[in-house]
């Protein structure tokens, strides 16, 4: 099969490579017809973080399933499926609580799973990691598009504003205006707040957020950007969304929530290495909730609203390429030429 490979800093190729072989009962093989490229993604290949090299990539998939082991019971071959970017028993102790993200037999996609920029993947949990989508909406394009997002950043959207608190007739803001915070935004309209105060830094992603819900822009940054927020709210507010991973984001975030507040973070944690002082949330009572987003948990919520029309992450694919532009999707985002990028394999 093919895939992408990466073989260090800025340097995605894609490649032919074994195909994945079904080696359990509870296993299932895929054919990716659709995945993504992440702003996680990023990370390794701006060479901010380390990645084995040479090692496949990609943890988005959506796609056919081709075989199944004997045990599995929830999906079977032509079954349109898409899966979260953490591999899942669905029976283990964390499981079962909804943090599948602690899955004592989780794994991911890169190695001999596959890595899912690439044209096949092995999945060893089927009946505990892929979601079936139903046939009537199994070849349909636009709801295609709009489900992909649930693999990761509509899931992880959804988890920052449920550990924010946010509720009917809440105010929120959400720091970050990437593919994460966008839908961080959909996920508070969703959610039913009554004020959603998008912050960033581009005018397109912004225009998005409004698109989305946001009620409010605030392109400052730093102590402008708390001071801007703090004034037009009177104080700041209850509900905070933290969709970077960086100490400045995580700064932005307790100093904009009020006392009493609650910070959802999702982001990934970078750039933090130079300490970040808790002493705002300890000062002000700033409870701080969140992590990984057990997306799994969240699939067959967010795909029902998704199929009756109620919600569409999409738009936060701002470019199309297929498997072999995908190093030419990983450009376009390092670069900031697109939000984030579908890929159609």
């Amino acid at each position: 099969m093919r895939a992408a490979v990466y073989h260090g800093p800025e340097d995605i190729r894609i490649e032919s490579v074994p195909d994945p072989e079904l080696s359990s009962s509870s296993g299932a093989i895929v054919r990716v017809t659709h995945t993504a490229v992440c702003g996680s993604d990023l990370w390794f290949y701006r060479g901010q973080s380390d990645r084995d090299v040479p090692s496949r990539v990609g943890h988005e998939p959506m796609g056919i399933v081709e075989a199944v082991g004997d045990d599995v019971r929830s999906v079977e071959p032509g079954d349109r499926v898409f899966a979260p970017f953490v591999v899942s028993c669905g029976y283990c102790e964390f499981c079962r609580k909804g943090l599948h993200t602690s899955c004592v037999n989780g794994d991911s996609w890169g190695g001999e799973n596959g890595g899912a920029q690439g044209e096949l993947i092995h999945c060893p949990e089927a009946d505990g990691t892929l979601v079936r989508v139903p046939d009537r909406h199994a070849d349909d394009e636009d709801t295609l598009r709009a489900l992909l997002p649930l693999t990761d950043v509509m899931g992880t959207g959804h988890h920052a504003a449920l550990n924010a608190g946010v509720e009917a007739g809440s105010t929120c803001a959400v720091v970050g205006d990437g593919a994460v915070g966008l839908c961080g935004v959909l996920a508070a309209r969703r959610l039913g707040a009554e004020r959603i105060i998008a912050m960033g830094h581009h005018e397109d992603r912004l225009e998005i957020a409004e698109q989305f819900g946001a009620t409010d822009l605030v392109t400052e940054r730093g102590e402008e950007a708390i001071e801007h927020v703090t004034e037009m709210t009177n104080g700041g507010v209850n509900h905070v969304l933290e969709a970077v991973g960086a100490t400045s984001s995580m700064e932005t975030a307790v100093g904009i929530a009020r006392p009493g507040g609650t910070v959802g973070y999702v982001g990934v944690p970078h750039g933090m290495g130079d300490g970040l002082d808790l002493s705002p949330f300890f000062g002000d009572n700033v409870a701080l909730r969140g992590g990984v987003a057990p997306v799994r948990a969240y699939a067959e919520e967010l795909m029902a609203d998704v199929l009756q029309g109620t919600l569409d992450p999409s738009p936060v694919f701002t470019k199309t390429v297929d498997l072999d532009g995908v190093p030419e999707g990983y450009r376009a985002m390092h670069e900031r030429d697109a939000v984030k990028v579908l890929v159609e394999v």
